[in-house]
């Protein structure tokens, strides 16, 4: 694909998941925009059925205290030794408790009257004078609240609702000696409170009842509540309802909580539209920013097309030519911008990349040599550090003889650190270290034990110096050193199919399938801070000696515990017989006890 397809499959590739990413997100946010909104318009509506229902509580209250009031008992009594005075004094107290109730709940007003069958009269604090009607009392004392008394409504008269309080209450029956406490408040009350849950927020709320007309607050919208109305008359409403319906061509958010004192529901009509609205807009900008955004990286792309494909296809064919072995080539240049200088430098390129190349490749070969160096150095310090703290620890505990072995251990590491300044040694020399190595773990706790087994011919390989020490450190301090068991290390290596494989396995606690599985990826990464270095040096070290084939796996052992794997090529016995003429050969040892 030439510059200009792949430039305008990138816009497109950066494009589609930009748009479903921000469409998946768009969803998520009114998803739970509309969730919280249904959450917050249901905890709205409760908390307004429970203030209602607590006004016609403390209502109910009053009227059952205020029924045993002992006025009130004088009223309903047969008072044959009282005067006249002491009557009406009695009805004055009565009426005046009501009123002062009635205006302590100035914010619910309520109208109370107290019927007394034995005298056949009635106290109220309304305005008009109420008749003692025992037919009246009969058909409404039902222990319920109702709406409306059963008389007929005058014109321009609200309903009210009414709750009658007798003292056999319950048995709907009058005995023809109760008192009754009559309770009644208009419709105001309940549109108040309608107007107040209206002005905190975007809903229009009403009270209905099926079959009864609606309470609406005062700036309700008409013809949508009479739509609304229709709707709930087809409903089977339960305690509470929730549903998106769409009203006039919009889709409305309705909420409905049954008020347990009045048995009526406080419904709730939310526009979806209003609240979600300023999200669509904003997706629709969104989109229009992002076909604005497309049409400009095309034409870009096809600027870039011009002003740089075709001259990049110059340098492209002067390139082939040089990769030929055709250094002479020189590119004509007929453009005036950028690329000019560009194949200037091409040209000039040209006459001199003979002699770079044989620059870049002596460079190459010192810095390999100058990372395996820097590698190996960064091994050294980690093993001074736990040799030293050993050695600390040792004499802390007055075991001397463990801190002499410690400082001889100290003084043959460096004597085979500084001893040459190649940066390989035959793997004989590198296990020669880990016996005195391992010894002294041995000494400094008693339950390690090992054995190290590997073939004869194996031992004469050449390998990175200080390969195994961080590998048989770590299975000494992080396998046996967390382990109660026995604590077994073990070290063999075989010869197969032209390659080398070196095992270090002990009985510890091991590693999670998702933990080999991170430190397997992290050898093929990148040094990281929160890496320990020993590993990934080793390993980096392997492959600068041997290639890319070789490595460091880490597996379950067979003990138990860890098992790290060392993988390399197997060198040519001509190599080795190499090595064997510089160094000299070293006595052989291919099992090891310890």
């Amino acid at each position: 694909m030439s510059l200009f397809a792949k430039m305008n499959g990138l816009i497109i590739l950066l494009f589609i998941p930009i748009i479903l990413f921000f469409t998946y997100s768009n969803q998520v946010s009114i998803h739970v925009i509309d969730k919280e909104l249904k959450a917050s318009n249901i905890k709205q509506l409760s908390f307004l059925s429970s203030q209602i229902d607590s006004r016609v509580n403390q209502t109910m209250d009053f009227v059952v205290t205020f029924s045993r009031d002992p006025n009130v008992r004088k009223f309903n009594g047969l008072n044959i030794w009282d005067d006249r005075y002491d009557k009406m004094q009695t009805r004055y107290i009565i009426q005046e408790k009501m009123m002062l109730q009635s205006g302590v709940m100035n914010i619910w007003p309520v109208q109370f009257t107290v019927y007394s069958q034995l005298n056949k009269a009635a106290i109220s604090n309304a305005s008009s004078m109420v008749e003692y009607d025992e037919q009246y009392l009969t058909r409404n004392v039902t222990g319920k609240w109702s709406y409306g008394d059963g008389r007929p409504v005058r014109p321009g008269e609200p309903q009210a609702f009414h709750w009658f309080y007798t003292d056999s209450f319950g048995q709907q029956t009058l005995k023809g000696s109760d008192l009754v406490v009559q309770a009644s408040f208009y419709p105001e009350n309940i549109q108040n409170m309608l107007d107040t849950y209206k002005a905190g927020g975007q809903g229009d709320p009403l009270l209905y009842r099926k079959g009864d007309a609606p309470i609406l607050n005062r700036s309700a919208d008409g013809p949508l509540s009479e739509e609304l109305v229709r709707f709930l008359d087809a409903k089977d409403l339960g305690d509470t309802m929730q549903e998106v319906v769409e009203l006039d061509h919009k889709r409305y958010l309705i909420s409905s909580v049954k008020s347990l004192s009045l048995d009526w529901q406080l419904v709730d009509i939310v526009p979806l539209d209003q609240i979600v609205g300023p999200i669509s807009s904003s997706r629709n900008l969104f989109y229009l920013a992002m076909v604005l955004l497309f049409i400009v990286g095309i034409s870009s792309s096809v600027l870039l097309y011009r002003n740089v494909q075709r001259p990049i296809r110059k340098l492209i064919r002067g390139l082939q030519s040089v990769q030929r072995g055709d250094f002479s080539v020189q590119i004509d240049s007929n453009v005036n911008n950028e690329f000019a200088f560009l194949f200037y430098r091409f040209n000039d390129m040209s006459k001199q990349i003979q002699s770079l190349i044989e620059n870049v490749l002596n460079e190459k070969l010192r810095a390999r040599e100058a990372t395996l160096r820097q590698l190996q150095a960064q091994i050294n310090p980690h093993f001074l550090y736990n040799c030293i703290g050993y050695m600390i620890n040792m004499a802390q505990m007055k075991d001397e003889g463990a801190v002499v072995s410690m400082g001889h251990n100290l003084s043959a590491y460096y004597r085979y650190m500084t001893r040459l300044e190649r940066p390989t040694a035959s793997l004989q020399e590198e296990v020669q270290l880990i016996i005195n190595y391992l010894d002294i773990q041995k000494l400094r706790n008693g339950r390690i034990h090992y054995r190290i087994d590997i073939s004869e011919e194996m031992l004469k390989q050449h390998v990175p110096r200080l390969m195994l020490q961080p590998i048989v450190e770590n299975a000494v301090i992080h396998g046996v050193g967390k382990s109660y068991s026995s604590g077994e290390i073990r070290i063999t290596g075989v010869l197969s199919e032209c390659r080398c494989r070196l095992s270090i396995d002990d009985d510890g606690p091991g590693l999670t399938e998702e933990q080999l599985s991170s430190l397997n990826r992290s050898m093929r990464q990148p040094l990281q801070d929160d890496m320990g270095y020993g590993f990934w040096n080793t390993n980096q070290r392997m492959i600068h000696q041997f290639g890319d084939q070789s490595q460091l796996v880490f597996s379950k052992s067979e003990l138990g515990g860890l098992r790290t794997e060392i993988v390399w090529d197997y060198s040519s016995l001509e190599a080795q017989r190499q090595h064997s003429a510089k160094e000299g050969e070293q006595p052989h040892a291919n099992d090891h006890r310890g």
